[in-house]
């Protein structure tokens, strides 16, 4: 049986209400109500989107705006051709990763071998030397446990991949502009992260030379780009969201510069999870006001706050806790947890649509360490859908700004992240969205812009990047080098 709707507008396809028959009639109208706020139809995705694309604008002509748009001396898109070997490390929102990567051409096998392990939750309330001495201690245990030195004496380039907001006046060099992601360490905001890098691995005297510092937007890019010519951007859509595209230094007024010609290709790292910081066109509700509220930095991130990997999970639990509140679900149970914030994440919201219904009960049992029916599992799954849905149609809208800002018609989207690779129906769902944005043609066969997944982009992309680096250097190339 399917509810009747109170939604305005077009919409994304409705969301199925078969077997809900014995819900009672206030839970069912606060269903109703809940879809009617996270929906985005497709008229809203496109005046977001015009918004979008003048504040990309907006950051290429000035310093300070309110998506930076981030100049990252990476010329252009890589050959193919590139080869050696590199270190790199990635330092996410959640994890560290440290790889020694062997690139052997576009047409070849890459060797890797990586280690990967949790970055602590105290660590992103540290302080500097605390950051930089656990990344160094896991390079050390890193090199010791691969043995990557054995029987050479020289040291090996090593691409640093930084996903934060950083200026970057050259390329193995960048000041952190804001921490994101939850992450709040004393003494490094305003510093050049990739020389606070340095000085540690110095420090330590690892046999390590950091060649270039890499968001991981861009690394997701470059290393797509360096296997598949057809690639036009990069994306995060995990535990934050970002895009990185090529633009031609003469369509970057604030460079500011001369010396360069107009047609230089250059990277450009967008940060655009900071869009629409000042509320003027996305559709926020009382849950995507209260996670910015509670957050460490109020005001900031806005976009990322409503579509990112780490806030979607979070959105999920205060939508259910506002029902318990109520009195309209987990009746007479304790659920401490679910009053514990970041309690539950993305991935219990994936599981939760892609799961038998009872395997979904039981994960949603052990999540909330309390007994729940099988109705109060579909709601649970319902919800799981209108939050991941909003999630993935808000995200399309920064890649159809820049695909509209530059006249591109057809490509790839490397995307990395865990939403874009593990949530089942994202790709589906950002498709559709993009496709109503852009107005492609309903009876459509395939869809002209996909997406590609760059899983491992951003340790192959901090390589490749390094590479293309090194190359530079030997050929002359001094350009965004010191």
């Amino acid at each position: 049986m399917n509810m009747s709707r109170k939604l305005q507008g077009s919409s994304p396809p409705k969301i199925s209400f078969e077997g809900f028959e014995g819900l009672s009639p206030d839970l069912r109208e606060e269903l109703i109500a809940i879809e009617n706020q996270f929906n985005v139809a497709g008229e809203k995705l496109r005046q977001i989107s015009e918004r979008f694309k003048e504040e990309l604008r907006e950051g290429l002509e000035k310093e300070g705006s309110n998506i930076s748009m981030n100049v990252t001396w990476v010329l252009g898109l890589p050959t193919g051709h590139e080869i050696g070997e590199y270190v790199t490390i990635d330092i996410g929102g959640t994890n560290i990763r440290v790889c020694w990567i062997r690139l052997r051409g576009q047409r070849e096998d890459i060797n890797i071998k990586q280690s990967v392990c949790r970055l602590p939750p105290t660590l992103k309330t540290a302080d500097a030397g605390e950051l930089w001495s656990f990344i160094v201690n896991t390079l050390e245990e890193f090199i010791e446990a691969h043995q990557i030195m054995t029987n050479r004496n020289d040291r090996l380039p090593l691409g640093f991949c930084f996903s934060y907001p950083a200026s970057q006046d050259y390329i193995d060099h960048g000041k952190l502009k804001t921490w994101t992601k939850g992450f709040d360490i004393d003494g490094v905001e305003g510093e050049d992260a990739a020389g606070q890098l340095r000085n540690a691995i110095a420090g330590r005297n690892l046999p390590l030379e950091l060649v270039a510092l890499v968001n991981d937007t861009t690394g997701a890019m470059i290393a797509s780009a360096y296997r598949d010519p057809k690639t036009i951007i990069g994306a995060i859509f995990g535990t934050g969201c970002n895009a990185a595209y090529v633009e031609n230094v003469g369509s970057i007024p604030k460079l500011k510069t001369s010396t360069i010609p107009s047609d230089t290709p250059m990277a450009i790292n967008c940060e655009y999870g900071a869009f629409d910081n000042s509320h003027r066109v996305l559709p926020r509700t009382e849950y995507d006001v209260t996670i910015d509220k509670e957050s460490p930095r109020p005001g900031e991130q806005t976009f990322e706050k409503m579509s990112a990997g780490l806030y979607l999970g979070e959105i999920f639990r205060l939508v259910v806790l506002n029902l318990y509140g109520k009195g309209l679900i987990f009746q007479n149970h304790e659920v401490a947890r679910l009053k514990e914030p970041y309690e539950l994440d993305t991935e219990l919201l994936a599981a939760l649509e892609n799961d038998p219904l009872e395997v979904s009960r039981t994960r949603l049992e052990e999540c909330l360490s309390t007994k729940v029916t099988i109705a109060e599992t579909r709601v649970a799954r319902y919800l799981a859908q209108i939050i991941a849905t909003r999630g993935a149609r808000l995200c399309s809208c920064g890649i159809a700004a820049i695909c509209k800002m530059k006249g591109i018609t057809s490509g790839h989207v490397a995307a990395d992240g865990s939403v874009a690779n593990k949530h089942p129906k994202f790709k589906e769902r950002w498709a559709e969205a993009l496709g109503e944005i852009l107005d492609w043609p309903r009876d459509r066969k395939d869809d002209p812009i996909t997406i590609t997944s760059a899983e491992d982009g951003s340790g192959v992309g901090a390589a490749v990047i390094s590479a293309m680096t090194l190359y530079r250097i030997h050929g002359g190339n001094t350009i965004g080098l010191r």
